[in-house]
């Protein structure tokens, strides 16, 4: 039987998942699993954990007892989160290739002279609506191999120089939306020989994708280990989904480390290309394609295919799908950009800031408050929000922070 859907606001669509699992959480995220990729991110160059803020001024305009942003703009120097599943990715694909095994393995073994000889002619390629290009090219680039990028129609500019300034062989815009870039690039690989590391999944591609969202985990270990500094356990957790790679890694990994005390999950996506919320609609188990017509400020959540390998986990243990409108997002963006007062500045892009502008409506909208009750967001709730990204389309972000 189908999920109703309810249309809360004229900004937010609303899904409640009747169809709960949370019986068996997924193996490849187990904590063992999980550990074992931090280890390996922890020796990598440059990494440092990334700050998860409390926000005392919006917990208490809000009503709610904390709401906990996590910032991922200063990621190795990305300004977004993704290089975690890239470079490990790349690296267990190297370690792959040549007998050496990740889970013992550290970033400066894959540094040696010997190692790099023997991997310099390999050739990635990926497709991407901005940061995991960045991503993989960057991971490419510290083991000194070659990265080309596909991107699809209607990239702004900054987003494409930042790719080429991190050193891809080539990037090119294509005249497609995401998911036919993605067929296109992996077309490519397959008549080159090349690599193709890809954040989604399909029949007969999955472990490189199993990889990037293995990649994603530290993450939410991060998060997991910082809220245990404080004895504080979240009751909510609200996660972006694109094709819900990223989603179902942050959400399979809090599976695993809280077991019955997961919090209560909402997925948001953009009103206009919301796959895992068409899917959460049919209800038959099954990924569906989105239906709207992928126009959204959200580009690094404009996709139309559902992830095969992590769709099953956002079915299972998801609580709540939303679709938003931009508005949100842009609502988002000023809440963390201007914020209250003596609440810590954070700059969020389009994608980053959605679940923010969507936490800011359920609390604040008069026509929220039976939806309100449903999520059990009240004066106890504990909230940990992830601002994915920076402003990377730095005009429109200039755009929207100058807006009433």
């Amino acid at each position: 039987m189908k999920h109703k859907e309810i249309k809360v606001t004229p900004n937010i669509s609303c899904i409640k998942n009747t169809s709960l699992e949370k019986s068996n959480p997924p193996s490849f995220l187990k904590e063992q699993q999980i550990n074992q990729v931090f280890r390996f991110h922890t020796s990598v160059d440059g990494y440092q954990e990334t700050p998860l803020h409390l926000l005392p001024s919006l917990s208490k305009e809000l009503g709610i007892k904390a709401v906990y942003v996590k910032d991922e703009s200063s990621r190795f120097g990305l300004n977004a989160f993704k290089g975690l599943g890239g470079i490990y990715a790349v690296a267990k694909l190297i370690c792959s290739k040549l007998g050496m095994d990740i889970a013992t393995t550290a970033f400066r073994d894959l540094m040696q002279p010997q190692i790099k000889e023997q991997i310099k002619d390999m050739v990635f390629i990926t497709a991407t609506d901005g940061n995991h290009g960045k991503g993989v090219t960057w991971a490419a680039s510290l083991f000194s191999c070659q990265a080309y990028v596909y991107m699809p129609k209607g990239t702004v500019e900054s987003r494409v120089n930042a790719i080429r300034e991190l050193g891809a062989k080539e990037v090119i815009v294509t005249d497609k939306n995401y998911d036919d870039t993605v067929r296109l690039a992996y077309a490519r690989a397959v008549k080159n020989g090349w690599y193709m590391i890809q954040d989604t999944a399909w029949e007969g591609y999955t472990e490189i994708p199993k990889s990037i969202v293995q990649g994603y985990t530290t993450l939410a270990l991060e998060i997991h280990h910082q809220l245990k500094k404080t004895q504080t356990t979240p009751t909510h957790l609200f996660l972006q989904a694109g094709v819900g790679a990223y989603a179902g890694g942050i959400l399979g990994a809090f599976a695993n480390l809280y077991g019955e005390s997961l919090p209560i999950t909402s997925i948001v996506e953009p009103k206009n290309v919301a796959c895992i919320y068409e899917s959460a609609k049919e209800n038959d188990g099954q990924p569906h394609p989105a239906t709207g017509n992928g126009e959204t400020i959200m580009a690094g959540l404009n996709c139309g295919e559902a992830c095969t390998i992590t769709y099953p986990i956002l079915r299972d243990f998801a609580s709540f799908y939303f679709s938003c409108s931009d508005a949100i997002a842009e609502k988002g963006m000023q809440l963390l950009g201007k914020p209250a007062h003596g609440d810590p500045k954070i700059i969020s892009g389009e994608s980053g800031a959605v679940t923010t502008g969507l936490l800011y409506e359920l609390m604040k909208s008069p026509d929220c408050k039976a939806l309100r009750e449903q999520m059990k967001l009240d004066e106890t709730s504990v909230v940990v929000l992830i601002s994915t990204e920076g402003a990377t389309d730095p005009v429109n972000y200039e755009i929207i922070m100058k807006k009433q």
